[in-house]
C-alpha cells in the first residue's frame, strides 16, 4: 500500500535530523554540493522550504522569495520542530487530494516536493559535514519515480542541474542525486577523499 506524504516525511525527518543535529558551527562556512550554497546558505534554504510546504500543505500561500536568517540561537532544535510541524501539516486527512493554490500542481505531487528537498538536501548536508546519510527505501521507492516525472520542468527552472552521469552499477540513491544534477561521488575540497561516482 502507498504511504501517505506524512508518513513518508516522518521516515525522511527521522534520518535528516542527526545529520542536521551533528552540524558544528564551524563547519557552517563549508562548501556543499551545491556550488551556490555554503553550509549556513543551504541550512537556511533547507529551513524555507520546511516552513513554507507547511503553509502550502494547508491551502496557504508560501513566501520563496523572502529568506530570513533561520541559522540563529538553538537552530539546531528550531529545526526539529519545524520538520515535525511539516509532517504533522502533511498527516491531516485529506491534505493529498486536489491541488495547492499557489503552485496550481496536484497537492500530493507538492508534498513528494517537500519530500524530495528533504532527503535530497539531507544528504547535501551529510556529505559536506562528514556525516552518514542513507534514506529509507520506502522514501527512495516513492521519490524516484516522482522526481523523474518532475525533472524536465525542474531542469527548464533550474532546480535540477543536468542530470550527471553514473556508472550501471549505480545504487538507486545515487542515480536519484545523479537525476537532480549531482555527483554522488562528491566530496568537500581538500577532504582527501577520492570521488566515487
Amino acid at each position: 500500500m502507498t504511504q501517505t506524504i506524512g508518513e513518508l516525511l516522518e521516515s525522511a525527518a527521522e534520518r535528516a535530523l542527526p545529520v542536521v543535529r551533528g552540524i558544528d558551527d564551524g563547519q557552517l562556512g563549508g562548501g556543499t554540493p551545491c556550488a551556490d550554497y555554503d553550509v549556513r546558505a543551504l541550512m537556511n534554504h533547507l529551513f524555507l522550504v520546511v516552513v513554507n510546504f507547511q503553509a502550502l500543505a494547508a491551502g496557504k500561500d508560501a513566501d520563496f522569495d523572502h529568506e530570513p536568517e533561520f541559522v540563529t540561537g538553538d537552530w539546531r532544535a528550531r529545526f526539529g520542530d519545524e520538520t515535525a510541524r511539516l509532517v504533522e501539516a502533511w498527516s491531516v486527512p485529506g491534505v493529498e487530494e486536489g491541488t495547492t493554490r499557489r503552485m496550481g500542481l496536484p497537492a500530493r505531487t507538492v508534498g513528494l516536493m517537500a519530500l524530495g528537498d528533504l532527503t535530497v538536501h539531507a544528504w547535501d548536508l551529510a556529505r559536506a559535514t562528514g556525516a552518514d546519510f542513507v534514506p529509507e527505501e520506502d522514501v527512495l521507492d516513492e521519490l524516484g519515480p516522482g522526481l523523474a516525472a518532475m525533472a524536465p520542468q525542474a531542469r527548464e527552472t533550474k532546480v535540477f542541474g543536468d542530470p550527471f552521469p553514473v556508472g550501471e552499477g549505480a545504487g538507486a540513491f545515487e542515480r536519484l542525486l545523479a537525476m537532480t544534477g549531482r555527483d554522488p561521488g562528491w566530496r568537500p575540497p581538500g577532504s582527501g577523499a577520492e570521488p566515487t561516482s
